[in-house]
């Protein structure tokens, strides 16, 4: 497979949070620093989903919603429809703890049938950790524009594929959306 591009869904105001998710800080530096890390040794090609100038002081080209408020749906409809590359990494921008690794695991199975590939643990399936192909994007535009939002019906509609992973490893897959949850996650590292 060709080297795809990432997009970081970077999203809005996080209500939960009360801030902007991806700067919320881990270990002195934001969520998104973190992300950035990871993806580095597989490419530089990284856009920043976003219309928040806070993430301006990061080199990456930002681009704004093609559709404002559809959600991760929207963004990932954005991502695709400003892709140059076939096969599109998209991440969110909560999920401090993903390594270099699990990116290239999740790059390294992707199959060209699937039109999307994500992890999925026991527990939970990741839709926002996941390969993308640019030949699923009028159906994410049908959903969005008939305000079908839900991840898990877009990959019910798509032929997909899904990497399993051990549950030790959800871990480093989880997506932090409150306080509480980040303050639980200082907690298990220490």
């Amino acid at each position: 497979m060709e080297t795809p591009t990432v997009f970081i869904l970077c999203g809005g105001k996080s209500s939960r949070m009360q801030s902007e998710k991806g700067l919320v800080l881990f270990q002195e530096k934001p969520f998104i620093e973190h992300i950035i890390r990871a993806i580095l040794p597989i490419t530089d090609q990284i856009k920043l989903i976003t219309t928040s100038k806070e993430y301006d002081y990061l080199p990456y080209q930002k681009i704004p919603d093609v559709i404002a408020e559809k959600g991760p749906l929207g963004g990932i409809y954005t991502a695709l429809s400003h892709s140059e590359t076939e096969f599109n990494l998209i991440l969110s921008c909560d999920i401090p703890l993903i390594s270099t690794e699990l990116l290239q695991e999740l790059i390294s199975k992707h199959t060209e049938e699937a039109g999307i590939t994500v992890f999925a643990s026991e527990s939970r399936i990741h839709p926002l950790i996941g390969i993308y192909s640019k030949k699923v994007i009028s159906i994410i535009k049908d959903a969005v524009d008939s305000n079908e939002l839900k991840m898990m019906d877009l990959l019910a509609k798509v032929p997909h594929q899904i990497v399993n992973i051990e549950e030790s490893e959800n871990f480093h897959l989880t997506n932090i959306n409150s306080a509480d949850e980040l303050n639980d996650l200082n907690i298990n590292l220490s």
